[in-house]
């Protein structure tokens, strides 16, 4: 089944236009994570803010997703979370836009700046890249995740993405349940319990939340699947639009297809599925 919704809805598009890369930030940045001196170099994982954006050849405007790969904060999966998931929604005729974003190195407001300026920036492009401006959604993986959750749960109205998804996310940074490596990257040492409860966006989640796809597998044992859980939980508590789907196995980071797992045409068509109820 899956495989026959494929070729349906990649005959939808014959075409996908070539991408092209554009740095944020052009004026200055506004923060820092104290590593600009060093110079910007991917294989130090010292990344310049940019966005690579993948536009599908399409006569009428198109949805759009910003994608934000993980990585526990400490180096980005550009490929397996970035840019092999924006082929495939090219072929289901949506823009897809990965975000290359700053480690925070202990600082929360670089990656979460640098995700809400590519939002600001793909508004303010709509129109030039075909793009319905009420119609861009979010879609992060692991700490990707967390990041993508925190522009759904703080960014202002303005800069809210329509929806999200949300593959085997980080979500809480409390002690307890926290992914210790992301949250040292994310908070530092020793953050502050207010800086805490701010980004355990389980607890932040309003009736301005969009609605969300989740997927994660139930062995994960890196990121625990009670952070889906509780995120899920909060969203349907408010009345929030949101599937959750746990398959049995797959552990953390499958990426697009970096490692297939069991249930992955299953996860596959789950997420075809809704996308289709966009």
């Amino acid at each position: 089944m899956y495989e026959t919704m494929l070729r349906v809805s990649s005959a939808n598009v014959t075409v996908a236009q070539p991408p092209f890369d554009i740095d944020l930030w052009e004026q200055g940045l506004p923060n820092s994570n104290g590593k600009e001196t060093e110079g910007y170099d991917d294989k130090k994982h010292n990344y310049k803010p940019s966005v690579r954006v993948f536009l599908p050849v399409s006569k009428k405007p198109v949805k759009a997703i910003l994608i934000c790969p993980g990585g526990g904060y400490d180096h980005l999966a550009m490929k397996d979370e970035g840019y092999d998931w924006a082929l495939y929604f090219n072929k289901r005729n949506m823009a897809a836009i990965v975000l290359k974003y700053r480690m925070p190195n202990g600082n929360p407001e670089v990656p979460v700046s640098d995700a809400c300026e590519a939002m600001r920036y793909i508004r303010a492009h709509a129109e030039e890249w075909n793009i319905i401006p009420d119609s861009i959604g979010v879609m992060g993986s692991s700490a990707g995740g967390h990041l993508a959750s925190t522009i759904v749960t703080h960014a202002s109205a303005k800069l809210r993405p329509a929806f999200q998804i949300l593959l085997y996310p980080v979500i809480t940074m409390e002690e307890k349940n926290a992914h210790k490596g992301s949250k040292k990257q994310f908070l530092g040492e020793n953050p502050d319990e207010k800086l805490v409860k701010r980004y355990s966006n389980e607890l932040q989640v309003d009736k301005r939340t969009p609605g969300a796809f989740i997927a994660l597998s139930g062995d994960d044992q890196s990121v625990k699947p009670i952070h889906s859980e509780n995120y899920h939980k909060a969203l349907r508590r408010l009345g929030i639009a949101s599937e959750m789907h746990i398959y049995s196995s797959g552990k953390h980071g499958w990426g697009y297809n970096k490692r297939p797992f069991a249930q992955r045409a299953e996860m596959m068509e789950d997420l075809e599925n809704w996308l289709m109820t966009l």
